[in-house]
């Protein structure tokens, strides 16, 4: 069993930590946030007191941190992770950045001589909790081989998405789509309202056919017909509407950055800015049908 540094230990990273524990490994954690750490400590996991503590004499280390800038700090700034860490550690950072961040410190450790993998994740808190998240997961070959006890310990799909930085770009993309079809889902069920198709008939038809898509048959945004789905808890989150604005705008830099062109996530993008906006950054994204009603009213 190998001995783990995770770093980041919030409602994904916890949970995460906690599986690494369940399936043998010695893991040692820090996260800023006190209640992080008491939940980490009743969990298993050896409480650090400090990135470099959890990190010290480890075979991996694992980041799961908000975004692109506090990557950078934990793994480049001074004291930082790359600054003095133990020979041949595998680094893996599970957080959702933006692609030329994530091929930047890429190349700072391979440079230091350390392996390391872009791992975004999907599966929200949920997945995080039951141990079923998918990873996608970018870098070379050899050391994606190297990580893959370790992602089947925290998740149930593991995909080798391509070199430095492809791990990231397919949670972009895939989440570019994510946020697209949860308004078109939205908006459909917005529709059959007005034209007085009831809804669990239209959740009936399209799941069987060329509608069907996740945002309808897992996180459907109406309550009832999925009672899993969050819109049956009044939108309490597996995934919040900050979170899915946070990755279209992710997936917007990219575009720019790459000369694509996205049309409706930019429209995607500017509807969930309108809703965290209004106050709802806290809910589940799905329930961004309620502004879409509301317009429509």
């Amino acid at each position: 069993m190998a001995r783990v540094g995770f770093i980041g230990l919030g409602n994904m990273g916890g949970p995460m930590a906690a599986n690494l524990v369940k399936a043998g490994h010695e893991v040692r954690g820090f996260d800023l946030a006190a209640e992080a750490l008491q939940a980490a400590g009743e969990a298993g996991i050896v409480v650090a007191g400090s990135t470099v503590a959890a990190a010290e004499d480890c075979d991996a280390v694992i980041t799961m941190l908000p975004a692109g800038r506090h990557v950078e700090e934990v793994y480049l700034g001074d004291g930082g992770l790359l600054d003095g860490a133990r020979r041949g550690m595998l680094f893996i950072d599970c957080s959702t950045i933006d692609v030329d961040t994530a091929r930047a410190v890429h190349k700072a450790a391979e440079d230091s001589g350390y392996g390391m993998l872009d791992a975004p994740v999907s599966g929200g808190v949920a997945g995080a909790g039951a141990g079923t998240l998918t990873f996608m997961v970018g870098g070379e070959e050899k050391v994606f081989q190297r990580g893959r006890s370790l992602f089947y310990a925290m998740g149930k799909t593991v995909v080798h998405a391509g070199p430095a930085g492809s791990g990231q770009a397919a949670k972009l993309c895939n989440n570019l789509m994510l946020g697209i079809q949860m308004i078109s889902v939205a908006e459909a069920f917005c529709l059959a309202e007005k034209l007085g198709l009831e809804a669990e008939t239209l959740f009936e038809i399209s799941s069987r056919s060329s509608g069907s898509c996740w945002s309808l048959t897992t996180n459907c945004p109406i309550p009832g017909p999925v009672p899993a789905s969050p819109a049956n808890r009044d939108y309490e989150p597996g995934f919040t509407a900050a979170m899915m604005l946070k990755d279209l705008r992710l997936a917007q830099q990219a575009a720019e950055s790459s000369g694509a062109t996205i049309p409706l996530g930019l429209q995607a993008g500017a509807l969930f800015e309108r809703f965290v906006e209004a106050g709802n950054a806290g809910l589940d994204f799905s329930g961004i049908i309620r502004m879409i009603r509301e317009n429509a009213g």
